[in-house]
């Protein structure tokens, strides 16, 4: 049984708060605690500002979110580890390596489809983004019991 999930990317402030974002948003109700952090974290910082326009523009508000390194211990808690490129994959189970039988791409199951970076790109990338991480999330959820 699935009761926790970090949603793991580079800095923490794009991509996995969004999808940490969109995963609470999805289990309201449900006994799920949703986290993110990052391999190589802006810590601290909260979510970028353009990221942060598109989920609101999508209806979520998000601003409390500070940005976190992944560490062992957080990695061992979590029932759920998704990462979004597979270099993010091999970063956590380098990290913790026993973590590795619960570890997947958020894209997992749409063809294993990694989720591209928009930080510092367009606006329309980071719409662009947000798409796809729906499509992600909403792909997990028969799996999240």
């Amino acid at each position: 049984m699935i009761k926790s999930i970090l949603v793991v990317c580079e800095g923490n402030i794009c991509r996995s708060p969004v999808a940490e974002a969109l995963l609470a948003k999805a289990l309201e109700g449900r006994d799920v605690q949703v986290g993110s952090a990052g391999i190589r974290a802006l810590v601290g910082h909260g979510i970028e500002k353009t990221a942060q326009e598109v989920l609101g523009e999508n209806g979520i508000e998000f601003t409390t979110h500070k940005a976190r390194q992944a560490d062992a211990e957080m990695l061992r808690k979590a029932d759920l580890i998704l990462t979004m490129e597979e270099f993010h994959s091999r970063s956590v189970e380098s990290i913790a390596p026993e973590v590795r039988g619960k570890v997947f791409l958020i894209g997992k199951w749409l063809s294993n489809q990694e989720v591209p970076d928009p930080y510092r790109l367009s606006k329309e990338m980071f719409q662009n983004v947000h798409i796809l991480l729906t499509r992600c999330v909403n792909s997990w959820l028969p799996y999240i019991k």
